[in-house]
């Protein structure tokens, strides 16, 4: 990672405690009545499990799945790749790596808070290319293609990476279905949002970090996407803020499990019903991590707004619309350098007087 310097420092009320709270009850919840369409998975196992996803939604913001559906074979393939790759010589990672004409690839130097982040990540998109806004100024209607880059080695990677995405998106899927059964929607309600989605992944590599009480793997920060769907390895660090104390609590690893996080997008549409919940990843001096999170997005021309179904005289919708694609482009300015504001969050269009 080079030489230390003080743009991995988070401000002293950011920094990591020398103790962890390890989380009790984060709800884990059994998705196999979605998996087959046997009869014997009665109609009271479906409400069920839509109850879980709904109170997990709203009191947590986060959840475990199991029984999820997807083969640990394709696990265990993007795992040892990406392994393979973040170990290869710095010169060799970086011939595919991101800049801010092509946010794809390699970055070893991305801002989290404007503060730099003691990790190593690759980035690839499910539909290849994607299109995004060229600008994130609101009068440039000009789109740009995302496109994929690979590396020649590992040999394997591509195909890996591939494969694994497109289990994790009918995952991703499903569980946005259930989200809606959760709120009293069709299970179809919010599919046409994704037709063509802005969907990527990410591999995260933690190398071992000699100063980690002054520094964090990624800094707190709510994913600003939909969903996303996160395999960590056994390592741990990821860590959740609990919504009833604000304390930072940490999520231990569950074998085989994934952690989902409801993100910016379905809080907007839930009109605050659920919330997207902060969290952060803690660097270790003694071992290394490696994680791959997925980002399941709405197309670009998506305009985020709170669901008609969800807002009425009482509750009047709490957000302003806004355009998704415009949304991320301007947030992916400050992935690449140090901002002299805050990025823009949701929160920035939230309705006064409510």
């Amino acid at each position: 990672m080079g030489n230390i310097d003080e743009s991995f420092f988070q401000e002293t009320e950011h920094r990591p405690k020398q103790s962890t709270i390890e989380a009790e009850n984060i709800p884990l919840i059994d998705l196999s009545p979605i998996l087959t369409s046997d009869s014997s998975n009665s109609s009271s196992e479906i409400t069920n499990l839509v109850a879980q996803i709904g109170d997990a939604c709203q009191k947590w913001g986060f959840f475990q799945v199991i029984n999820h559906g997807v083969p640990s074979t394709c696990r265990e393939k993007i795992e040892r790749a990406s392994k393979e790759f973040f170990f290869l010589p710095t010169e060799e990672k970086r011939k595919v790596s991101r800049d801010e004409d092509n946010p794809l690839g390699f970055y070893d130097t991305e801002h989290t808070k404007n503060v730099r982040d003691w990790k190593e990540v690759f980035d690839f998109v499910v539909e290849n290319p994607t299109l995004l806004p060229a600008s994130h100024e609101p009068h440039d209607m000009e789109l740009m293609e995302l496109k994929n880059q690979w590396p020649n080695f590992p040999n394997n990677f591509r195909e890996a990476c591939e494969e694994y995405a497109q289990c994790i998106e009918k995952l991703s899927c499903k569980l946005v279905e259930l989200i809606a059964l959760s709120l009293g929607l069709s299970s179809k309600r919010l599919n046409s949002y994704f037709k063509d989605q802005t969907s990527f992944m990410r591999l995260n590599y933690y190398p071992l970090c000699p100063i980690r009480d002054l520094a964090l793997g990624v800094g707190r920060h709510k994913d600003s996407g939909s969903l996303t769907v996160l395999a960590q390895d056994d390592v741990g660090g990821l860590e959740v803020k609990r919504k009833t104390d604000g304390e930072w609590i940490q999520v231990k690893p569950t074998p085989d499990a994934y952690i989902i996080n409801v993100g910016d997008i379905i809080q907007v549409w839930s009109n605050d019903r659920y919330e997207s919940v902060e969290h952060r990843v803690i660097a270790s001096s003694m071992k290394e991590r490696f994680s791959v999170p997925f980002f399941f997005n709405p197309s670009h021309y998506v305009m985020v707004e709170p669901l008609e179904e969800l807002t009425n005289e009482e509750s009047p919708a709490k957000y302003r619309a806004y355009n998704w694609g415009k949304f991320r482009t301007t947030r992916n300015l400050s992935n690449f350098k140090k901002l002299n504001v805050e990025n823009v969050q949701i929160y920035h269009f939230r309705n006064g007087d409510l």
